[in-house]
């Protein structure tokens, strides 16, 4: 069965989150994602708050920008919350939006050789594993965490979009996160292209590997307007397929093209100016989830 959630936009203020958490956990929806955006909120610190202010969703991070944190840090905070909340938190990273990395002093000369490296280490500390490295970008020496996630540990997904990244993450992450511009043709694309890291890493290729994808939506009688408007802002014309815009039955299908398509989870990401946030949770629990498959 397709895992449906939805996004608390960082667009959002931060003090507006526990209402969205509270209709989230009491609706039924599954999984809850909130996005490290610069220079909004912490990734962490969000999802420490909203898994405390629930009882059952899971919580999803996606993603934080490996360039902001040192992976040791990255593996304290993750594994905290893993042993709080065992089996509820879901938490990506990527390389980052370069033009912000570059205003906090942070860019990397090759993003794609640190996401690597920084995807080995966090795993590794995230399996219990003392860990010793000297790469390009992330150096540890005889680091462990005391407290690592109890087993059978912490999957780390990975933010991708252009095909070396996407390889990468089929050969050293747990999972793939796609971003709203990713239609049906594109999951299709990614699933081969991570299937191509997979095998290239070997024993990879036998452990499960899931799929994230975002489906930018809006619903309302001004949805299609809303949509066209949001396309725009990111510079890309209406294209068919691409994000959903209509009542409950319009965003089951688009959702149903993109778990055909190889997405096993589909994440809604409500539009920027979506003016009702807790409403927008309670729609894809209670309406869109029930046409789901």
């Amino acid at each position: 069965m397709t895992t449906l959630g939805a996004v608390f936009r960082p667009q959002l203020a931060p003090e507006r989150l526990r209402s969205v958490c509270q209709v989230a956990d009491s609706s039924g929806l599954e999984q809850l994602w909130l996005w490290e955006d610069c220079f909004r909120e912490g990734g962490i610190s969000t999802a420490a708050a909203a898994l405390a202010w629930t009882e059952r969703v899971r919580v999803g991070v996606g993603l934080l920008p490996v360039p902001l944190r040192n992976v040791a840090v990255t593996a304290m905070e993750v594994a905290s919350l893993h042993r709080m909340f065992p089996g509820r938190p879901v938490v990506g990273v990527g390389h980052g939006v370069q033009d912000w990395m570059e205003q906090v002093g942070a860019r990397a000369e090759s993003p794609v050789t640190l996401l690597r490296e920084y995807l080995v280490a966090l795993r590794a500390l995230l399996a219990g594993e003392r860990v010793t490295t000297d790469g390009r970008y992330v150096r540890l020496d005889d680091v462990a965490l005391d407290w690592p996630p109890e087993a059978p540990g912490a999957q780390v997904l990975a933010g991708a979009t252009g095909p070396r990244s996407l390889r990468l993450s089929g050969e050293a992450a747990d999972g793939t996160i796609l971003t709203a511009l990713t239609g049906a043709d594109g999951v299709r694309t990614a699933r081969k292209l991570v299937e191509e890291g997979r095998r290239a890493a070997g024993g990879r290729a036998a452990e499960p590997h899931s799929v994230v994808v975002y489906l930018l939506a809006a619903t309302g009688p001004d949805a299609a307007a809303r949509l066209r408007a949001e396309l725009a802002a990111e510079g890309v014309e209406s294209v068919p397929g691409l994000g959903a815009a209509g009542d409950a039955g319009a965003v089951a299908e688009a959702v149903e093209r993109l778990a055909e398509a190889g997405a096993d989870t589909v994440v809604l990401q409500p539009t920027g100016d979506e003016p009702d946030p807790e409403g927008f949770v309670r729609f894809v629990a209670e309406e869109v989830r029930p046409l789901v498959s």
